[in-house]
Order: C-alpha cells, then structure tokens, then sequence
C-alpha cells in the first residue's frame, strides 16, 4: 500500500468532524441505538440491509469519521477502483449505480470509491484495464474473466502492493486478496431444484442459457445446475447450454432456438442477464407455461415474475456486495486477514408472492 499522506488541512478538519459526529448523533439520526450503530460501521452481521443504509446515510449526513487502528487524521483516504463489465446487465448497473452515488456513506470509512466499465468478455482488455487502475488507486474490485492474461495482472497488482477483490465471478490460482459473491456451484444448484419442483415428477426437458462460460461464476452454476439433474433428477433431461453474452437480443435468438427445437422444453435458467429477451421469446411463443428461473432482482425481473413470465429470481444483494469489499479493504489497510468479520453474501430466491 502506498505511504500515508500527511494532509494539514485535512488534519485538523477531521478531528473538528469527529468532535461534532458522535455514535450517539448518527444513532440519533437514524433512528436506532448505538449498539446497531457499531454493528454497521464495524461490519458484524445481523442487522438488516435497510437498517444497514439508514446507519450509513446518518454517518454520511453527519461526517462521522470511523475510528480505525490507525488515527483517521493520519490516513488520506483509501482510494478504491471498481471495474465492471459494461453492456445491458441490470443487476451490474445497479451495483455501478450504487458505489457512484455513495460517496458520503464511503467517507465515513474514510475511503472513496471511482467505478470504471469496460468492454464485457474481453481478457486482454480486462487485463490491461486492472494494471492501468492499479496505479492511480490503492485497491481494486473487479469481476473476472478466466483467463492466463488477467491472472498475471493480478498477480503484477499484488507483488506491487495493491490488493484486488474478485466480485460476483472469481479467478483461480492468483494472489487477489478475497472475492465477494455468492457459492456459485450452490447457486445452480438451488436454480436445478427449483425448476425440477416447478415442473414435477414427470419426464421433461430443461435448458440453460450463460452469460459466457469465460466467468468461473456461470461455468460453477453450470456445473452445479448438472449434477443436481444427475443425482436427484434422471427423468429431467438437460438438452444444452447456449452463451448469450448477457445480451437481450442474443438471449431472444437463443431461446427462440430452443423451443423450435425442443418443443416439448419445460423450463429454461438463465445463468446471466439478459433476462428481458428470453422472456419475450417466451411471450411470443405463447409458453408462459416453461418454466424460468434467473439471477438478480432488478426493475426488469420484478416485471417478469409480477406478470408470471418467471417464476424465480436467485438474488444477491448489491449493497451487501458494496459493504463487504469496504470491510475487506478496511481490513487490509489495519492490516487485519482480509475477510475478518465478513461473510459470503447469502443465496436469496424471490418469488412473485415474496417480492420485497
């Protein structure tokens, strides 16, 4: 990590900061006691995520300043760099969305974040992206492509003192610090049993549709969504995967595909985004019957399993997301085990009649 920067300015604004915020003022503000306050600024679990944004609001409202190991006032702030893949993947625009409009909640962790989107599905890209970031930033976020260019990137980022996270999608074999998201194999899996209870003890067939096989996260969700066939499910038959590249238009195609050739097909998931044009396929045909399972709540899939186009949506929480890679580079920078006090964000399944 680079050398703290001593700033006489922000030296004796911070501490004026401090004196006017206390615990009690942002638990006051929030509308919640002091001991859920600490709860949220020291990432322990067991407090609920609109809990979680009202605490964070406050201390972004009131300029509370968390203490750390390190005095506040001796610390420029941690500079965090988050690149993710452009394109039409709502869930991902969201997360992009909410990193860039927390600037306030971040300072209260004396941090700041910047969010960068790349070209989806490219390595070399990705690649050059990552070493090009990590000399402007002092930790990077990023979801990952499996490929022998970023894992280098990776290890470069390392060797010079920049710890990066892996998000949603992890890469093997590299010295990133921790990855955030879910147990993707138990992801697929937990889509698999789904659509098996959805469509019942009958012989059927089923599809999948990936974003690209190029993210660990969609080949584990494959794997997984398999091998639940395979050990509980022999009369479901599992026709094929098809790569959409997250895009609408590519998923329409896709599905339009497969029910010309499976016309008898009882149940697609939707390993990545693009969920919009499947669903339109699906219209089209006049199949609301298939059964259809995907990944990230978002405005779009609320739609789709209000009118009962899907059935289920597998979701992760992107503000959990946000505050897990905090807590990891807090944890870094106090030179505590990355994933200290952390937890793996936690399989939600939403349905219609659940909707939050």
């Amino acid at each position: 990590m680079n050398a703290p920067i001593r700033n006489p300015d922000e030296e004796t604004a911070l501490p004026r900061r401090r004196q006017m915020a206390r615990v009690e003022d942002v638990a006051r503000l929030a509308g919640v006691s002091t001991a859920t306050v600490d709860r949220v600024l020291n990432q322990r679990p067991g407090v609920r995520l609109a809990t979680v944004q009202r605490v964070l609001k406050a201390a972004g409202e009131l300029g509370y300043v968390m203490e750390g190991a390190l005095p506040a006032s001796a610390l420029r702030p941690l500079r965090l760099g988050f690149l993710l893949p452009a394109g039409n993947n709502r869930f991902l625009g969201m997360l992009g969305r909410l990193i860039a409009g927390s600037q306030d909640q971040l300072a209260s962790f004396n941090m700041r974040a910047r969010v960068e989107h790349i070209e989806s599905f490219k390595p070399e890209l990705l690649a050059h992206e990552l070493r090009r970031i990590g000399r402007e930033v002092d930790g990077v976020a990023f979801m990952a492509l499996e490929h022998p260019t970023v894992r280098e990137a990776v290890d470069a980022l390392a060797e010079r003192g920049v710890p990066s996270v892996t998000l949603i999608s992890d890469i093997a074999n590299t010295a990133r610090a921790a990855y955030v998201g879910l147990d993707n194999r138990a992801a697929g899996r937990t889509a698999g049993q789904l659509i098996a209870r959805f469509v019942g003890p009958r012989r059927a067939k089923v599809a999948m549709i990936a974003g690209s096989l190029s993210y660990r996260a969609h080949e584990e969700r494959e794997m997984g969504f398999l091998h639940l066939f395979e050990e509980l499910y022999p009369d479901i038959e599992v026709v094929g995967l098809r790569e959409g590249h997250d895009d609408e238009a590519k998923n329409y195609r896709q599905t339009k595909t497969l029910l010309g050739q499976h016309p008898d097909l009882a149940g697609i998931y939707n390993i990545g985004g693009g969920p919009e044009g499947i669903a339109r396929a699906l219209k089209e045909a006049g199949r609301q019957d298939v059964v259809f399972v995907g990944h990230g709540l978002t405005p779009e899939t609320r739609g789709l399993l209000v009118d009962g186009t899907m059935d289920a949506v597998i979701n992760q929480q992107p503000l959990a997301t946000l505050m897990s890679c905090v807590a990891i580079f807090a944890n870094l920078r106090a030179g505590r085990p990355a994933t200290e006090g952390t937890a793996r964000p936690s399989i939600e399944i939403v349905l219609r009649e659940n909707l939050p």
